[in-house]
């Protein structure tokens, strides 16, 4: 009886493709309505009233429709869709398409594009939250400006196989780069091996703030804690807690470790953030994140020079984005023109990254290191801030690359023991 009873749970406890298990942690159903009665009819009468509205109801309204918008999947029933990646698959071909109508127009919403991809980065860096815009948005534009590509730029007979079997070859090497760039960045984790036991202390340490966790501080004591003296113990203690104890991830970072507020994980040789990857650049990727950069702008600006000598032929390729008469003579050329013009665009953003890390790897500092040398008035600025030497790492030109090439190779280290820490 008690195995039956058991299966009869878990076949109720099975989702099927349309259900989920909403935020209160009930089953429910993907046709059910994007929205809480209770709290939407509220705001309406509060509306039509001309009362002012709760804070609470209409974030319960938002909590309520992004947890309901699910989308059928196969395995564990529905999954939840994240809002930000649809964005830019509807305002991205609407936009290009406007563009293309008219020439002044298509300068318009160019320039008008870039400010607002700018201000939305602003705005969601500023809250340091994660984000699938940028992501989608880098994802989709590669993947519309080829399939353009086929279905306009192909059939005019100007491109031969072998173009076309270039400009494939590179998009599919460009994704598969940027899946490696996403898989690990490098994570510390703790060492476990050397814990002996965990105390608990009800006074905060140097940089935690007391009103975290109720001012409760979990330390890892170990063997080699013990044996120490007092008074030694209590000097590394102030050095660690100021430089390498990290109070949220309550590990000790390895030299160059950081910190990622957006992601919440400690990252080894951290190097910044990539909104473009939703992801952190750190020491086991940030060799295939230069890679992806390398074959989007190699395919990228073979790409536009395909286009821009089939919709520009008698111009010469340098000039042919700035002077291409006749092009908007048939839209479907000035389609292609305006897509040549996004891409360049795009891949000049990308090109500038690329220089700036470069220069970075050339002098083996970090993006991190350096805003925070200059924020501190000890690095050394020249070429119009391009170049940041810190001078703390650097090993010659040679000294740096050949590090940065075989930092991935090195195994990803535990977290120091952290015999500081009694």
């Amino acid at each position: 009886m008690k195995k039956r009873a058991n299966k009869v749970l878990e076949e109720e406890e099975t989702l099927c493709c349309c259900e989920y298990v909403n935020r209160l942690g009930e089953r429910s159903h993907v046709v059910a309505c994007c929205c809480d009665c209770e709290d939407l009819d509220d705001a309406c009468d509060r509306f039509m009233k001309r009362e002012p509205q709760k804070p609470e109801s209409l974030s319960h309204v938002a909590e309520v429709f992004t947890d309901r918008i699910r989308m059928p999947w196969l395995w564990g029933g529905a999954r939840k869709v994240d809002l930000s990646i649809i964005p830019p698959l509807i305002l991205l071909p609407v936009l290009l398409h406007l563009a293309a109508l008219h020439f002044l127009l298509g300068m318009a919403i160019l320039t008008a594009l870039p400010g607002l991809v700018l201000w939305y980065y602003y705005f969601t860096h500023r809250k340091k939250g994660q984000t699938l815009f940028f992501l989608s948005l880098a994802l989709f534009s590669l993947a519309y400006m080829y399939y353009l590509f086929i279905t306009y730029v192909l059939p005019s007979g100007d491109v031969s196989l072998v173009q076309l079997a270039v400009v494939t070859v590179g998009v599919i090497l460009t994704l598969v780069a940027l899946v490696h760039t996403k898989r690990e960045p490098g994570i510390v984790r703790p060492n476990k091996e050397a814990v002996h036991s965990t105390v608990t202390y009800y006074s905060p340490l140097a940089d935690r703030d007391p009103v975290i966790n109720g001012g409760r501080q979990d330390v890892t004591m170990t063997v080699a804690n013990r044996a120490g003296s007092s008074e030694h113990a209590g000097v590394e203690l102030k050095e660690s807690s100021q430089r390498n104890w990290c109070p949220a991830c309550r590990v000790v970072r390895p030299p160059r470790a950081g910190h990622c507020r957006i992601c919440g994980v400690c990252v080894l040789r951290l190097d910044h953030h990539c909104v473009w990857l939703n992801s952190c650049v750190g020491q086991l990727n940030h060799r295939s994140f230069l890679l992806t950069l390398v074959l989007f702008l190699l395919t990228s600006l073979y790409g536009i020079s395909l286009v821009l000598q089939s919709v520009c032929p008698n111009q010469h390729l340098l000039t042919a984005l700035l002077y291409c008469p006749g092009v908007y003579n048939q839209y479907s050329s000035a389609l292609c023109f305006t897509c040549a013009w996004y891409s360049g665009i795009v891949t000049c953003g990308l090109l500038h990254l690329l220089v700036v890390q470069v220069i970075n790897v050339s002098y083996n500092v970090t993006e991190r290191e350096a805003r925070i040398a200059l924020r501190d008035k000890t690095a050394r600025r020249a070429y119009w801030g391009l170049v940041v030497d810190t001078g703390v790492y650097s090993r010659g030109f040679r000294g740096n690359w050949e590090e940065f090439m075989t930092m991935g190779e090195k195994l990803n280290p535990p977290s120091p023991v952290p015999t500081e820490l009694v």
